[in-house]
């Protein structure tokens, strides 16, 4: 964003937006939201389910989402825009985070 705007919100759509899906918000985010940053240019777009412990990474092309990839369990992530660092999947989990570890490792 070139400059912070004095306004209540934003006229430049950001470049990723990640949507954290929950059973509750589910068909907005994969229907009409999805179809709505595609409108406004969004270059990519997560979908975090932490029910499934999944992570589908998008990137638009003429208007349209291509889906690069479907990960789960403790995949290396590194999509654009971040594709300059690599995290494990797993990392987003809380009890994974708390643990310091994986779920299954005892710790």
């Amino acid at each position: 964003m070139p400059e912070y705007p004095d306004a209540a919100y934003f006229t430049i759509a950001p470049d990723w937006i990640c949507e954290v899906l929950s059973p509750s918000t589910r068909r907005l985010d994969v229907n009409e939201k999805r179809d709505l940053y595609a409108r406004e240019g969004v270059g990519h777009l997560w979908f975090v389910d932490p029910d499934a412990r999944t992570l589908e990474a998008c990137t638009l092309r003429e208007r349209q989402w291509l889906l690069l990839a479907t990960l789960a369990d403790d995949a290396p992530v590194s999509f654009p825009p971040f594709d300059a660092i690599t995290f494990p999947l797993d990392a987003l989990w809380p009890e994974v985070i708390a643990s310091g570890g994986h779920e299954d490792d005892g710790v």
